[in-house]
């Protein structure tokens, strides 16, 4: 499975000579950021790891200017490598960015200390107990991408971390968010991000959402290397025809024709480091897109986000808002909602994929939900799971994933309940009450958020409103 890690932490504190030395990669392409030293811009380098697993690793932006730039590469990723200096610990960036992955629902990772040649043994021995309580149960390596030191260790923690996600992509027709665009000689236009969802060959017709652009596929690499086709996960480069680099740009998702709602409002739960009154004003970043929004709660059964500019939105996509600085992520509900917004009504959600289900493929899925008893299941087809979905029979939980309707209903009682009498319900307490394993208890837990039900607070979650 093709997994992404993206490199978190304040500015100055070693990221780029750490992924330098982890990769034999100068992810610091521009000249300004050789001049000043520091990243502005994303970079991208393979890292190849000792069981053989090849990760794509993005290298972001650790000053506060760029936090954006951080938030563009850190959506879509699957871990994190956390980089904090051994003799400064945790600041700023450390803790915007830390809060941000958890928004995003990534909380796979590795922390790497850096700099350890440069302290003595005592502050050294400090500062990894201070990261390890910055991120508790990821695990922690003291490094040195001068003299080499802890390399190995460090690349060792990634494959144990890479090697415990137990959360394939989401499944759904292709979804490519563009982070750059460029022209090269004797190829044309080519655009670079990392695959979301479906996959990517020579030959296929894309739309670039929000214009409206149809675009051809002329050919596809990852990291460098040709390939047939790209899956989702994988950071890929493909060469277009049909347009020119004036009319791509970063921001731009590269769809399946037809398969996504491209619209200026969105259902969302919001999860909130600060409160958020009716009518708030934020920077909503989706993809590789920002955007100015306002936040509108009046007579809403659920929060509103109102854009400036269109967004290419499914169910269960995450948000991050900030106003100045980080202050919510959203999940969301329903990336269609109808504009008669001072209805107390349910909003009335469109079929995030309205195109034709096959027979067959209803059919396969339909012997998926029987065999599984009532544990969540791979639902190969996103289109035919929509289908049995609004038809009661199933509820996707996330990530490809889906599970019976009576399982679900099931599940909601017990997290009900169990906040009804202890408050709060933690993750190792559902799966305590479901039976099931801790992914089957996190994907419960995630769709009950995004269903309003629950707000996940740190390592908690109490109910979000009593259930009707």
């Amino acid at each position: 499975m093709p997994l992404t890690v993206g490199t978190a932490g304040h500015v100055d504190h070693g990221k780029t000579w750490l992924v330098r030395a982890l990769t034999g990669k100068d992810t610091d392409r521009l000249p300004e950021e050789q001049r000043r030293g520091i990243s502005i811009e994303l970079g991208y380098a393979p890292l190849e790891l000792p069981d053989g697993l090849r990760l794509s690793l993005i290298d972001v932006p650790g000053h506060e200017r760029f936090v954006r730039t951080m938030v563009a590469g850190a959506t879509g990723i699957d871990l994190f490598l956390l980089v904090v200096d051994a003799n400064e610990g945790g600041r700023a960036q450390t803790h915007e960015h830390l809060a941000i992955l958890r928004l995003l629902g990534v909380t796979d990772g590795v922390v790497a200390v850096t700099k350890a040649d440069a302290v003595d043994p005592e502050t050294l021995e400090r500062a990894l107990l201070e990261a390890r309580k910055l991120v508790p149960g990821a695990e922690t390596v003291a490094v040195s991408a001068k003299t080499g030191a802890g390399l190995d260790d460090l690349r060792a923690a990634l494959a144990r971390a890479a090697g415990g996600i137990d959360r394939p992509r989401r499944e759904g027709a292709t979804r490519l968010f563009v982070d750059r665009v460029f022209t090269l000689r004797g190829i044309g236009t080519v655009a670079t991000g990392t695959l979301w969802s479906g996959s990517v060959g020579a030959g296929d017709e894309l739309r670039a959402e929000p214009s409206g652009l149809t675009v051809r596929v002329r050919s596809v690499e990852v990291h460098d290397h040709p390939v047939e086709r790209a899956d989702a996960g994988q950071r890929v480069a493909v060469a277009l025809t049909g347009s020119d680099r004036h009319r791509l740009t970063r921001g731009l998702a590269l769809v399946e024709p037809g398969a996504y709602t491209v619209g200026y409002r969105l259902d969302v739960a919001l999860d909130e480091l600060s409160p958020l009154a009716d009518g708030a004003r934020v920077r909503a970043h989706h993809g590789t897109t920002e955007t100015a929004a306002r936040v509108v709660r009046a007579n809403r059964p659920h929060v509103q986000l109102r854009l400036s500019e269109p967004v290419v939105a499914a169910r269960g996509d995450r948000l991050i808002l900030r106003a100045g600085t980080t202050v919510a992520g959203a999940v969301v509900l329903d990336a269609a909602p109808s504009r008669g917004h001072e209805s107390a009504e349910p909003p009335v959600a469109r079929p995030p994929e309205p195109l034709k289900v096959s027979d067959a493929a209803k059919s396969e899925l339909e012997r998926a939900l029987a065999s599984a008893n009532g544990e969540p299941f791979r639902a190969t087809d996103g289109r035919a799971a929509a289908a049995l979905e609004r038809e009661g029979r199933l509820v996707r939980v996330g990530n490809g994933f889906a599970i019976d309707r009576d399982a679900y209903d099931r599940a909601r009682n017990l997290v009900v309940a169990e906040c009804e009498q202890a408050g709060t319900i933690t993750l190792a307490r559902m799966r305590d009450l479901y039976g099931g394993s801790r992914r089957t208890a996190q994907l419960l837990l995630e769709r009950l958020d995004g269903d309003g039900v629950t707000l996940r607070l740190g390592d908690v979650r109490r109910l979000r409103r009593r259930p009707g």
